[in-house]
């Protein structure tokens, strides 16, 4: 009896410590945060800004909804209600991202949280000052009815967040306990705090949440909407009650009285507006377009200045998207005689005055990449009988793509390509790529824009050679949203960017479940246990080295299965910019951050 007595003691004892979780200013994926307790601003922004005047931007694009959290908002919401480039200046989350750090978190709505080691459950203790644009406050109430209803009604990834927690409830006057289920894993809350927008329960109505609106908004924000002209601009103005103004990781941040978003239906447009003055900031993509467009007298004068940025990011993944789905792409073979047809070095010499580098593993440049880098026993541990799975070449680090002559006709990596899509059903006959019915390979290519059109062009050039035929669309950005949505292409240009901290987004990317949903970003339908294993490593990785090797078995079944076409990626970071805006000297290891930079005519 006296051991049960002894036992029941230390149980309850380990439950009531496990409960009373000391509560954390910051979060991290792995690790601790690098920021104090007691910070008082991030690193990369100007504490000591004299906040006011106004900034234009200028997006492609056009909006005809408010509500940026349902199926039907995909690229038709008004910019800067739920935005990481202008930042969220409606709708916030209850922890706030640092820039400067792969994947730590600090104080928002929540002013502090509790977890256990597991990450089996989080408590969010809400700020008590915390208030929405009507003076109404921000309460446990507001965060339940939020998830219940992004659950309900939002769409992917809000409502696949959420199919993560088992239970939600209010403890006390401002906390809020949220307990998870097996969906879940170690990223899980850190996903929830700083992905999710919080909605107010007393200006939201649950029946007409899934339909498109222009009503202005309630938020807990630094901003309200001033004014609306659907789909051509939408201006914000201050709030200068916002609860949050003086809170360290808002410090710095949110810095113009006025914010517009101006929308055009090209980009070349988009460009005129910007050198005639009417737009303030324009970020640059194309190198030739960088080193060529900008002889305008507002670069001479001053009033334009240029910078070029250098994160130290991973370069993430930009190509030709082979939709599976479709029979045409689902042999690897011919897809990877499909993507050794491409001629970099003809396209990067022609096209992007030799600016760019080859992108060779979705995370070249970090030490997360498997580019380069032989599989050691800790890895192929990790990676089981998966490694069977990977192709030699990648498993022992000398994968590497060709170099071609840059003629834009290698024969030798042409006849390679030839032999790869025999390999995969097709041969030439009378000059034209077969299969064994007869049919000739032939497949469309969307593209969204003239810059993604001449490198589609170029594309179909080298594929010719070989008898294939290939179309390219260029549609508006309504009809590209809608085919993207439903799967409705053969082939796409995307980008996928990468992090120093993957996690919940990739199963978005590269999971079964995603290439079922409609609207999921798998835009190449990869339906692979395989991949699903692998994507669970690092995201129940406990350790850095765990992680590490995770990511680079990853990155290693990605390349293997050649579901893009890589094409090319580079260092740095161009913007342009009116000389009136100026922005901190700290550059973060994110890369410059819009919603940090200010009005220097603010006198």
């Amino acid at each position: 009896m006296q051991a049960l007595r002894i036992a029941i003691f230390l149980f309850f004892s380990a439950f009531c410590s496990a409960a009373a979780a000391e509560p954390l200013y910051g979060i991290a994926m792995h690790g601790d945060p690098a920021l104090p307790a007691d910070y008082t601003h991030f690193p990369y922004v100007n504490p000591n800004v004299k906040k006011g005047g106004h900034i234009n931007y200028g997006v492609v694009g056009t909006f005809d909804n408010l509500n940026p959290f349902i199926l039907k908002s995909m690229r038709t919401t008004a910019r800067g209600m739920w935005d990481p480039d202008f930042g969220n200046l409606i709708y916030e989350t209850l922890m706030q991202r640092s820039r400067d750090e792969p994947f730590t978190l600090y104080g928002l709505l929540a002013q502090t949280v509790e977890w256990d080691d597991s990450r089996s459950y989080i408590q969010f203790n809400l700020n008590p000052n915390a208030k929405w644009s009507d003076g109404q406050p921000v309460t446990p109430e507001d965060v339940i009815f939020t998830f219940q209803l992004l659950h309900d009604k939002g769409r992917v990834p809000f409502s696949s967040t959420l199919d993560t927690v088992a239970k939600i409830e209010k403890v006390g006057d401002h906390s809020v306990l949220i307990r998870f289920n097996g969906k879940a894993n170690r990223e899980t809350p850190l996903i929830i705090a700083f992905s999710l927008p919080i909605l107010p329960k007393h200006a939201t109505d649950p029946d007409s949440f899934d339909r498109t609106t222009l009503s202005i908004p309630i938020g807990s924000g630094p901003y309200r909407v001033k004014s609306i002209d659907p789909g051509q601009r939408i201006v914000f103005e201050r709030n200068p009650d916002y609860w949050g103004k003086d809170i360290p990781s808002k410090v710095g941040v949110d810095n113009y009285d006025e914010i517009a978003v101006n929308y055009f239906l090209q980009e070349t447009t988009l460009f005129e507006a910007f050198k005639k003055g009417d737009i303030d900031i324009y970020p640059d993509g194309s190198p030739g377009h960088w080193q060529a467009a900008y002889d305008f007298p507002a670069v001479t004068s001053g009033a334009v200045i240029k910078d070029v940025f250098r994160p130290k990011l991973p370069s993430g993944m930009f190509g030709f998207v082979f939709n599976t789905r479709r029979p045409i792409f689902a042999n690897k073979k011919v897809r990877q005689g499909l993507t050794l047809a491409f001629d970099f070095e003809w396209v990067n010499r022609n096209l992007s005055s030799s600016a760019y580098t080859r992108s060779e593993s979705y995370w070249q440049n970090s030490d997360l990449s498997s580019f380069g880098v032989p599989a050691d026993a800790h890895e192929l541990a990790m990676l089981g009988p998966i490694k069977d799975r990977i192709d030699r070449d990648v498993l022992d680090g000398t994968y590497k793509l060709p170099v071609s002559d840059g003629s834009g006709r290698d024969r030798a990596i042409l006849r390679k390509a030839v032999n790869l899509l025999k390999e995969g059903g097709y041969t030439i006959r009378g000059e034209k790529m077969v299969d064994s019915a007869g049919r000739q390979l032939s497949f469309e290519i969307m593209t969204q824009n003239a810059d993604q059109e001449r490198i589609a062009i170029a594309y179909r050039r080298s594929l010719a050679l070989l008898g294939i035929a290939v179309t390219i669309r260029t549609v508006d950005d309504s009809q590209y949203q809608r085919r993207t949505i439903s799967y409705d292409y053969d082939m796409i240009i995307k980008s996928y960017p990468s992090s120093l901290s993957p996690g919940t987004e990739q199963l978005g990317r590269w999971s079964s479940t995603a290439a079922k949903t409609e609207g999921s970003f798998n835009f190449a339908g990869v339906a692979d246990p395989d991949v699903d294993t692998l994507m669970s490593h690092f995201l129940t990785a406990h350790s850095a080295e765990d992680f590490r090797d995770a990511v680079r078995s990853f990155d290693r079944i990605l390349i293997s299965g050649y579901y893009l076409v890589p094409l090319y990626h580079i260092d740095q970071q161009w913007v342009a910019r009116r000389s009136r805006i100026a922005h901190p000297d700290v550059l973060p290891l994110y890369g410059y951050q819009l919603p940090v930079w200010w009005d220097a005519s603010v006198q």
